[in-house]
């Protein structure tokens, strides 16, 4: 049954869920990522991102028991949507830089989502005062934007000129 949201901090808590669920499927969708990807430095990327992902999935249960809740129940929807969007690129025959500058857009895609979640968790924390939560969120929402960064660099520096000549 649904939460009625009449209050921010029922909205923050469903958010909290949302974001976990998002993260606990992104511990299933990277190593796919990771596996898949025909550059070394793509790899790398993946692997350390997904060692990201298991401290920030410990942060949300952190902020979770701060608030004397559980980050159960909840199925992210958005990020199932992604993940399964990702995987689409996992089954196609291609070129390997063409299919490497894929996986960065789907992983891209990934990271601007949860961009957006962690900013508004973030802001929804300071709101509410739950400032060890504000400082969580903070170093979450921090890599998150690393991550698409360093996606971006790799794309830019060589990936999507390596698809431009293949075929």
């Amino acid at each position: 049954m649904a939460m009625k949201l009449d209050h921010l901090e029922k909205l923050y808590v469903t958010q909290l869920k949302d974001a976990y669920s998002a993260e606990k499927q992104l511990l299933q969708a990277l190593p796919k990522l990771r596996d898949n990807a025909h550059d070394e430095k793509l790899r790398e990327a993946f692997e350390d991102h997904l060692g990201e992902t298991k401290a920030h999935v410990e942060r949300i249960e952190r902020i979770f028991q701060s608030l004397d809740n559980k980050p159960a129940g909840h199925r992210c929807r958005a990020m199932e949507g992604l993940v399964e969007e990702g995987e689409e690129v996992l089954g196609e025959d291609g070129d390997p830089g063409t299919l490497d500058a894929a996986l960065i857009c789907a992983a891209q895609k990934v990271e601007h989502y949860e961009i957006a979640t962690y900013g508004c968790l973030r802001e929804y924390a300071r709101l509410l005062g739950h400032e060890e939560a504000v400082a969580l969120l903070d170093q979450t929402l921090e890599e998150e934007k690393n991550a698409d960064l360093r996606l971006t660099q790799l794309a830019e520096d060589w990936i999507n000129q390596a698809a431009m000549h293949e075929a």
